[in-house]
Formats: C-alpha cells, sequence, structure tokens
C-alpha cells in the first residue's frame, strides 16, 4: 500500500494501533495489583494464581504465530476483529471464574486473542510505510504503547480498591469491545487481495518459519529478543533491587517505575526524530552502544560505589536506549521483509517473548538482594547484540 496518509488520519492511526499492540501488555500489567486478592478469594496459593501470567504470556507468544501468517493470507481487518471479539468475551468470563484452574485456562485464550494486536499493529504500518516514514511511525507508535505501562498499575490499583479484582477483567471486556467497534468503523484494510498470499493457511504458517532459514533475518530477530531480554532483565528485577536492597517505599517505587516507563517512551520516539539527519542503522550502534557503556558502569558500581541516586540515573539512561533500540529494530526488521509482514512481525514478537522469559527467571535466580544481576544480564545482552549487529546489513 505505502500511501502518505493525512496528518489527522496518521494520528487517527498512531492512537488506534497504539491501543490495538498494547492490548496484550495491559491485560498484564493491569491485573497485577489484583493477585493477592484473586489468590484469596479463588482459594488457591499465590503460586497458583502466578501461573495466569505465565498462560497469558504464552498465549500472547503462541498467537502471533497464528494471527500474523494467517493475515498475510485474509488480511488485516478480518483477524484483528475475530481476535478482539475473543479477548472482550474471554476477558469477561474471567470476572465468573470459580478456580484458579478455569482462572489459568482463560487467560491463557486470552493471551492467544491478544496477541492479534501486538502482532498486526507491525504488520499494518508495514503495508502503509516504508524506509524513514515506517521508522517515524514505529516511533510514535512506541511512545502511544509505552504510556500503557505507566497508567496500567495506577488504574489496577484503583480499580481492586473499589470494584474489587473482578472490574479490572470487566474493564478489559469493554476496552475488547471499544477496540472491535474501532477497527470496523475506523480501520481500513491495508493488504489489498492482489498482495496476499495465496496458499493454504496451514502452509501460510509452515512457510513463515522459512524465513528463519536466512541468516541475516534470523540475526534480525535475535537481535530483538535481546532487547527484550535486556528490558525484562530490568523490569523483572526492578522491584527486589529498589524495595529490598535500596529499602523504597512501594509509593516511591512506582514513580520511579512511572518515570523509567517515560523514559522508555522517550527514547522510542527518538530514531523518528532522528531519521532525516542519522541513518536507522547509526542510530541502532549508537543506542546499543551507550547500553553497553552504561551497564558496564552500572555492574561496576555493584562492587565500588553502591549509590542510590547513581543507579536510578544510569537505569533512567539505560531504558531511554532501549527504547531506542525498540523502534530501531522494529523498523529494521520490518522494512527487511515486504512479502509477508504478518509472518515477519510474528517471529519477531515470538523471539522477544522467548528470550524475556528466558532472561527474567535466569536474572531472579542468579539473587535479588543485589542489582549485580540485573547489570550483568543487560550487558550480556548488549555484548551478544554488538557482536551480532557487525554483521547486519542494512540499505533503507
Amino acid at each position: 500500500m505505502n500511501t502518505t496518509p493525512s496528518t489527522a488520519k496518521r494520528v487517527w492511526l498512531t492512537i488506534l494501533l497504539g491501543t490495538i499492540s498494547a492490548t496484550g501488555p495491559l491485560s498484564i500489567d493491569l491485573y497485577l495489583p489484583a493477585l493477592p486478592e484473586m489468590s484469596a478469594f479463588l482459594n488457591a496459593p499465590a503460586s497458583l494464581i502466578q501461573m495466569s501470567l505465565s498462560s497469558c504470556l504464552l498465549g500472547l507468544a503462541l498467537g502471533q504465530i497464528i494471527a500474523g501468517p494467517l493475515s498475510d493470507k485474509y488480511g488485516r481487518k478480518i483477524p484483528l476483529i475475530i481476535g478482539f471479539s475473543i479477548f472482550g468475551i474471554t476477558s469477561l468470563l474471567i470476572s465468573f471464574s470459580t478456580s484458579a484452574y478455569m482462572l489459568i485456562g482463560l487467560r491463557f485464550v486470552q493471551g492467544l486473542a491478544g496477541a492479534s494486536g501486538q502482532v498486526l499493529s507491525r504488520a499494518i504500518a508495514r503495508d502503509m510505510f516504508s524506509g524513514p516514514l515506517l521508522t517515524k511511525f514505529y516511533a510514535m507508535l512506541s511512545a502511544v504503547n509505552g504510556i500503557f505501562p505507566v497508567i496500567s498499575p495506577v488504574i489496577g490499583g484503583f480499580l481492586v480498591k473499589y470494584t474489587g479484582w473482578k472490574g479490572i477483567f470487566t474493564l478489559l471486556a469493554i476496552i475488547g469491545l471499544v477496540v472491535v467497534i474501532a477497527i470496523f468503523v475506523g480501520l481500513p484494510e491495508t493488504l489489498p487481495e492482489d498482495a496476499r498470499i495465496t496458499s493454504s493457511a496451514m502452509s501460510t504458517i509452515t512457510d513463515t518459519f522459512k524465513l528463519l532459514t536466512d541468516r541475516g533475518f534470523l540475526r534480525l530477530i535475535i537481535l530483538a529478543g535481546l532487547i527484550y531480554g535486556a528490558l525484562f532483565s530490568y523490569i523483572s528485577a526492578s522491584s527486589f533491587v529498589f524495595q529490598t536492597e535500596f529499602h523504597m517505599s512501594v509509593q516511591k517505587f512506582s514513580l520511579l517505575y512511572a518515570l523509567n516507563g517515560v523514559g522508555i517512551a522517550l527514547g522510542s520516539a527518538l530514531p523518528g526524530r532522528l531519521s532525516q539527519k542519522y541513518s536507522i542503522l547509526s542510530q541502532t550502534w549508537f543506542a546499543f552502544t551507550g547500553t553497553g557503556i552504561l551497564s558496564l558502569i552500572l555492574l561496576a558500581s555493584s562492587f565500588m560505589w553502591h549509590n542510590l541516586f547513581l543507579v536510578i540515573g544510569l537505569v533512567f539512561f539505560i531504558v531511554i536506549f532501549i527504547g531506542m533500540l525498540l523502534t530501531t529494530i522494529t523498523s529494521i526488521i520490518m522494512n527487511s521483509n515486504s512479502s509477508n509482514a504478518g509472518g515477519t512481525s510474528a517471529l519477531m514478537g515470538v523471539f522477544q517473548n522467548a528470550v524475556s522469559s528466558l532472561m527474567s527467571p535466569i536474572v531472579g535466580l542468579m539473587g535479588t538482594h543485589t542489582y549485580t544481576p540485573m547489570a550483568a544480564a543487560i550487558v550480556f545482552c548488549c555484548a551478544t547484540g554488538l557482536s551480532l549487529l557487525k554483521r547486519v546489513r542494512y540499505n533503507h
């Protein structure tokens, strides 16, 4: 398609696609404050209730492999409408859960359906833009998307206080319904029939995995995974680092977490601003190098200085650089393949989920009473990423 929509239409698309892409993460961040209440209500141990988080993440990963390739065959709009209809219905059913096992099963389906938003928001943008324009749009999309992790715990805490845990999933059901209406009314089909893949649905999915035989593409999606690995090394360890090691109150940590969320959003927006002066590959090198240097200083400080304000400052600039990388690598990957953007987006999402799900428990196993594991994990992701980046070729 690769048209140039008006400014008003671009703003609308940014808001709509930003909301669509954030619905999966929103279904995770929003209910975190409700876990203790859900454990008591369903008369289940916390470990069993926490499995509902893992089942949702698993659904988000598998759902992308289904929705992405199928959208290359049937278009973007129909899979989105089906996905968010199921997401809304499942969210409502979760509020009627009577056991932890029912919750875990429904959360898997919820993640499976919500994955359509994550994978297809990137594919729709690729249908409409390419080159620097695509980078600018992904920058705006990432900035909008970055707002949700900041406000979700606040909204979730408010709902738990005044409506109980069921209010959270009722809200998600309403969001699903509103998104379906918005897609139906305000989102054009961006993949014309003559550009769609004509093979069978199963072949479309299996053909997506053939992309992994391209070593250049494989390096790129591993890079995307490593960036998420660095991000989730911070996310999974931050509450322990600041609340346990530095004795921050919950309220102060929430403010700090929100500040770093703003940092990620700011970093995500920078590549769009810089795209006229600096190539997307040079920005990627700069952000990777900056993350590596700052994470090395952070690692060294855990042995020598151990100062709260130093850690806060280093982490803030690290997440800004990570925000930049989230935009630049997404742009490079989605520009690398124009024939099956849905499958490309799906594989990127799977690798991001896979690496982040591995790094989180590894950081936890290395210890929760010091920030050394967090810093070491970020250094590892950066060092590995830089070694891969040397072999990346990008012509846009």
